[in-house]
C-alpha cells in the first residue's frame, strides 16, 4: 500500500511540474507575443541614431509610438543594415525599420507597410570639387555606399560594380571621400545633411540621385499583425503624431 502511495505521489509531482513548466512556457510565449522588437541599424541619423546611450530618430520613436498604440511592448536591436532582413525573416526581430525603401528584391523577401516617408538619394563631393556636379557626372568615378542601401543597388546598377566602395557605416563612406580615398559618396538625404555638418570640406550637390518611400518590413505570412501596423500608421499620420516626430528631428 505505501508503494502504492508513493508511486502516486511521485506521478503527481511530475504532473505538476510539467504543468508549471507549460504555464511558464505558455506566459513566455504570451509575453513574447506582446513584444514589438525593431531592428535597425543605428547609423543613420536622423532616422536612427545613438544618443546618450539609447537609439533614437524618426524611425525609433515613430516605432514606439506605434507599438504604444498597440498596447504592445517596445524594443530596439542595433545590427548591420544586411542583417536587417535576414533577421527579420528569422524571427530574431519583429520587423526592420531603418530607413528601408521598398525594392523587387526585398519584397521577394519580406513583406512592407504602408511607406511613411519620402526621401531622396544625394551625392556628397567634396567642396573643391567642380567636375562632379550631377548624377550624370559620376560615370568611371569611385563612389562610396553604405553596403546593402538602395544607393549601393542603384549606384551599382548605374555605373558598374566595379566602381562602387562599400562601406559598412555611411559615415565610413564620407570619412573614405574626406580623406581622397573615393570621388564621391551616395546615401539618403537627411543622414547626408548630418555627416557633412559633422566634417568640413563637404557639400551636397543640388542635383538629386533617386527618389523613394521608406517602409518597415515584416516576416512573410505575418499579416494580421501587419495589417495592424498598417491602421496604426494611418492613424499616426491623420492625428499629426507622425509630423510632430519628423519635425523634432529635421527642421525644415
Amino acid at each position: 500500500m505505501k508503494k502504492k502511495v508513493s508511486i502516486l505521489l511521485v506521478i503527481t509531482v511530475v504532473l505538476g511540474m510539467l504543468a508549471a513548466c507549460g504555464a511558464k512556457e505558455n506566459t513566455a510565449d504570451k509575453k513574447e507575443d506582446n513584444v514589438l522588437i525593431m531592428g535597425t541599424n543605428a547609423e543613420f541619423p536622423p532616422y536612427e541614431f545613438w544618443e546618450n546611450g539609447e537609439i533614437v530618430g524618426i524611425d525609433a520613436e515613430f516605432a514606439a509610438a506605434i507599438a504604444e498604440k498597440l498596447g504592445m511592448e517596445f524594443q530596439i536591436e542595433d545590427m548591420d543594415f544586411n542583417a536587417i532582413i535576414p533577421a527579420v525573416q528569422s524571427g530574431k526581430v519583429t520587423f526592420g525599420a531603418a530607413g528601408m525603401t521598398i525594392t523587387k528584391e526585398r519584397k521577394a523577401q519580406v513583406d512592407f507597410t504602408d511607406t511613411y516617408y519620402t526621401g531622396r538619394q544625394v551625392i556628397i563631393v567634396t567642396e573643391d570639387n567642380t567636375e562632379i556636379t550631377g548624377p550624370e557626372a559620376l560615370e568611371g568615378k569611385t563612389i562610396g555606399v553604405q553596403q546593402g542601401t538602395t544607393g549601393d543597388i542603384y549606384a551599382s546598377d548605374d555605373y558598374g560594380d566595379e566602381y562602387i566602395e562599400r562601406f559598412n557605416k555611411g559615415m565610413e563612406a564620407v570619412q573614405s571621400l574626406s580623406q581622397g580615398k573615393i570621388d564621391a559618396v551616395i546615401i539618403d538625404d537627411q543622414p547626408a545633411k548630418a555627416f557633412v555638418e559633422q566634417n568640413e570640406g563637404l557639400k551636397i550637390l543640388d542635383a538629386e540621385y533617386i527618389v523613394e518611400d521608406y517602409a518597415m518590413c515584416f516576416k512573410k505570412g505575418n499579416d494580421e499583425l501587419l495589417e495592424k501596423v498598417n491602421t496604426a500608421i494611418r492613424e499616426l499620420k491623420e492625428d499629426g503624431t507622425l509630423d510632430r516626430i519628423v519635425s523634432k528631428y529635421i527642421n525644415e
